[in-house]
């Protein structure tokens, strides 16, 4: 028995004039064939109705502008930081600056430039940071408050966040070393008159001796004299600062938006006053990132000493900075640098925050709107296919 020529496809409903297949001889489509594209349609209806993928994509993305923006604003202010907390050990002077005597200091030897200094670690750092830290915090909190509902709440939050900036170490806290010792060293005119006075408390030859033209002279230097352990310095002690900011911050963060809901609810019941997400993302971030900036600020001055530690003191480990900075200066030691930090931390975190919840709202109603526009075209097309089945 001759077998039967297959017949060319069914025009597709809905197609262009002239893109579609005609057969001669209409047949009904075979069983297979109307399964088959019901099949595929229920597939594509349900991963559009899920857009899940591409919203934490889009927070990785958003979450990385925010954070690279927030550093580059800031970073004069984070140079002051580092050079307050580090200046005991760089230049072994007993009396040490207060911020708008370094503010001074900075700007008669190295002006503009000077505070400057280190930005492209700073901002290759803060890219790796924002990313992981708000496209993994969504999904992490979604999974912890799903997998065991004790975690839920702020403990979740603490979690998540801590996470997410956890992943993101491995790629900062080079970056974070990179930037803190070219910002010590300021312009390399500055650097040399300094070294020549013999006011640095190193000896030549040091690691830090040896002025840096940039990123990249920074990284290879660290990596030939040091290796991956002193690209990777205090590394520790970082994870031992930004986990408990990072839980601590988005916690806060949360609890301050509840804390909001809740006061809205109760004193303006029935009052049309209504602030976007973005404003309260910006007064809310700023707070939360100023309040976890001052109750971290210990940790983040063992950070920045065993980062830039010289030859004259050293360090042999988080513990030892903690003791011998509590045995040479006191509470006041471990609080150094503090009031540039909660500069540095407010802004950065209001405009971080507020970057984020702006671009959240703004692509969460394009997201959602495509995926009921694709959601109804697919519909129709099985509807049509059963039609002429």
């Amino acid at each position: 028995m001759a077998a039967s020529k297959p017949s060319p496809p069914p025009r597709v409903a809905g197609a262009g004039a002239g893109t579609g297949y005609w057969s001669p001889a209409p047949r009904s489509p075979s069983p297979n064939l109307t399964n088959f594209f019901g099949k595929c349609v229920s597939a594509c209806s349900q991963l559009v109705s899920l857009p899940h993928c591409t919203v934490v994509w889009r927070e990785f993305v958003w979450g990385a502008i925010a954070g690279a923006f927030g550093e580059g604003m800031m970073h004069p202010v984070d140079t002051l930081k580092t050079r307050l907390q580090s200046q005991a050990i760089i230049t072994g002077a007993k009396a040490q600056k207060n911020i708008f005597q370094m503010i001074r200091t900075v700007w008669v030897s190295d002006g503009l430039k000077g505070f400057y200094r280190g930005i492209s670690p700073g901002v290759t750092g803060s890219l790796a940071t924002g990313a992981t830290y708000f496209g993994v915090i969504e999904s992490t909190k979604t999974w912890l408050e799903n997998s065991n509902p004790n975690l839920s709440g702020h403990w979740s939050h603490f979690i998540a966040g801590g996470i997410g900036d956890t992943l993101g170490s491995f790629i900062y806290v080079p970056c974070e070393v990179m930037k803190q010792r070219m910002q010590v060293q300021g312009t390399r005119k500055s650097w040399a008159s300094t070294a020549t006075k013999g006011s640095i408390s190193q000896t030549p030859g040091a690691p830090m001796y040896q002025y840096y033209n940039g990123m990249f002279h920074a990284g290879c230097s660290i990596w030939r004299d040091h290796g991956l352990k002193g690209l990777y310095a205090g590394y520790w002690s970082t994870l031992a600062r930004d986990v408990p900011f990072a839980g601590l911050m988005v916690t806060f963060y949360e609890a301050m938006k509840e804390l909001t809901e809740y006061g809205k609810r109760k004193y303006l019941p029935e009052s049309n006053l209504h602030a976007s997400n973005s404003f309260e993302g910006l007064l809310l971030g700023g707070l939360a990132g100023g309040c976890s900036a001052y109750l971290t600020t210990p940790l983040d001055v063992i950070k920045t000493r065993l980062q830039v530690q010289g030859s004259t003191i050293s360090y042999n480990g988080w513990l030892d900075a903690i003791t011998k900075t509590w045995a040479n200066e006191g509470m006041s030691g471990l609080f150094k640098g503090s009031i540039p930090r909660i500069i540095w931390y407010v802004p950065a975190s209001a405009f971080t925050f507020m970057a984020v919840e702006f671009l959240r709202d703004h692509f969460k109603e394009k997201t959602d709107s495509d995926a009921r526009e694709l959601t109804g075209l697919s519909m129709d097309t099985r509807s049509e296919v059963e039609e002429a089945a």
